[in-house]
């Protein structure tokens, strides 16, 4: 381009500055805006893709053209429609204070069982308020619905709550297959069924209607959040895989986990999600699309994050980063770290830990 600007020819090197040449300055001039033109078109087509990630962030729809695990998208998330109703109850327990059901409830055509807890005593008016429970990571083949996180069950009824503690598909006696927590979005499309059951319960108020998770559901709910915003609390308890790239900083040390007899065709989805679109960052257009961390503008409700400082398995980092993103909204969060309790914080700090839960539940769910 250079060259172009300037002349070689030696006759007009000698002619005095003071003549200029009007005709062949606007044709260089013209010839630089090409230039510069045709730069700024280059870089819009190679951005083409982020720019529609973006606008999909602004809460434009989703591509009309499927592209490979599109449904791992929050776009793609918030399009889909979560339609369901409790299905026949079986008498478990009654304590006096609640009593307990074996029930199930319809997602993606598959039949999903539960643990339905209903306070007893005079209803509120307008109904229950209530909570979908998610459990975090237990060997599906050894998983039963009525066993592990009895306390927190029972703590969340004692205080007026109806809870629904759902068996992920693929777990106990549930349908499906157990297909992962980060790297699907089975789990997230339950989640939201199990909601949309309990706001079809007859007993239940469905503008108060919460959601509890532990451990790999951290990633859930926050995912469930992101695709329906307006869900006014979720309390998360030693939650992990918010950006996903976090997941690469931190890791997780689960010694429990017990592969799936599917785990070749888990990590084939896997290693094709990484080979088409390379490993979670920031300059993925697709990644961008997954993580819940790039929608928090959009909440309405309000965030709970407890997490033992001690946890051997989930590194209390995950839930550290994820508060100084919430610090920069206007999300309504809290955050508290227990000295000890481990992953399940568990001992002293456990008691604490769901009274400041009810506390938020009863805040936020008025």
């Amino acid at each position: 381009m250079k060259n172009e600007l300037q002349t070689t020819n030696p006759q007009e090197d000698i002619l005095p500055q003071s003549k200029s040449h009007p005709a062949r300055n606007i044709f260089g001039i013209f010839l630089l805006i090409l230039f510069l033109l045709s730069i700024v078109i280059f870089f819009r087509s190679e951005k083409n893709d982020a720019r529609g990630n973006l606008l999909s962030m602004k809460g434009q729809s989703v591509s009309p053209t499927p592209f490979p695990f599109q449904e791992m998208t929050i776009p793609y998330l918030r399009e889909r429609k979560y339609t369901s109703s409790i299905g026949e109850q079986q008498l478990v327990g009654n304590n006096g204070l609640y009593t307990s059901y074996l029930t199930s409830y319809s997602s993606d055509g598959l039949n999903i069982n539960a643990l339905l807890t209903k306070p007893n005593g005079k209803e509120p008016q307008g109904g229950w308020p209530a909570i979908v429970f998610v459990h975090g990571y237990i060997p599906p083949t050894q998983y039963v619905t009525t066993e592990r996180y009895n306390d927190h069950v029972d703590y969340l009824a004692r205080n007026g709550f109806v809870v629904l503690k759902i068996d992920l598909r693929g777990h106990g006696d549930s349908e499906g297959q157990p297909g992962g927590g980060y790297f699907g979005s089975d789990y997230v499309v339950d989640t939201l069924n199990a909601y949309a059951a309990l706001q079809s319960t007859e007993f239940v108020n469905p503008n108060k209607i919460g959601i509890w998770g532990h451990s790999m559901a951290g990633n859930i709910l926050m995912r469930s959040l992101a695709a329906r915003p307006t869900i006014p609390a979720v309390v998360i308890w030693a939650g992990a895989v918010y950006s996903y790239e976090d997941q690469r900083k931190y890791g997780i040390n689960d010694q429990s986990y017990r592969p799936p007899q599917i785990v070749r065709q888990q990590q084939n989805r896997r290693g094709e999600m990484y080979e088409k679109y390379g490993s979670p960052s920031a300059q993925s257009v697709f990644w961008q699309q997954v993580a819940p961390t790039n929608y928090l503008e959009d909440i309405k409700g309000a965030i709970q994050i407890d997490h033992a400082v001690n946890d051997a398995v989930v590194d209390i980092g995950y839930s550290r980063d994820l508060m100084k993103l919430l610090d920069k909204t206007s999300v309504p969060h809290e955050f508290y770290e227990y000295p000890s309790g481990g992953h399940n914080i568990e001992g002293v700090s456990f008691g604490l830990a769901m009274e400041r839960t009810v506390d938020f539940f009863k805040e936020y769910l008025k």
